[in-house]
């Protein structure tokens, strides 16, 4: 892939991502969200199970699955239908961004590389300066970054 894409991709998945992070705060009721959305409808076990044609016992069990977080995402997706809802979900990046991440990645692996580097020249008495040092470790950065090589992700 073409480095100018890569970046525009990764720049259009940034943004749909970031209409996520909204939600990065809300955590999930202690009961589940089907628990909370069907107790707040006043719907019992026994409706909400007849919409999915499954017993009360079976929705019991689903809101039980949702709870303890061995539920699926198409069951999840069928409670929703039933309750006239829409399951979403997605990731959001922990650092921000897709782009700070690669960043981040990028940048531990230019100072892994060229300090091993540095000191290899260093034990052959041609020690860089630190300002060099600094400096390489900024271009190799930039390099990883266009180029988000696999081994960044090891």
């Amino acid at each position: 892939m073409k480095i100018k894409s890569k970046i525009l991709i990764i720049n259009q998945l940034d943004k749909k991502l970031h209409l996520l992070s909204s939600f990065q705060k809300t955590s999930v009721p202690p009961k589940g969200w089907v628990h909370l959305i069907r107790k707040t409808l006043n719907m019992s076990l026994r409706q909400l199970g007849a919409r999915l044609q499954i017993t009360p016992q079976g929705m019991k069990d689903i809101e039980r699955r949702e709870m303890e977080g061995t539920i699926t995402l198409k069951a999840l997706k069928e409670v929703g239908n039933a309750l006239d809802m829409q399951l979403v979900y997605g990731f959001i990046p922990k650092s921000d961004s897709l782009e700070k991440m690669i960043e981040r990645k990028a940048s531990d692996m230019a100072n892994k590389i060229v300090k091993r580097t540095s000191t290899t020249m260093k034990l052959e008495d041609q020690e860089n300066a630190e300002e060099r040092i600094k400096l390489a470790i900024i271009e190799m950065t930039e390099d990883l970054k266009k180029e988000i090589p696999k081994s960044l992700w090891d």
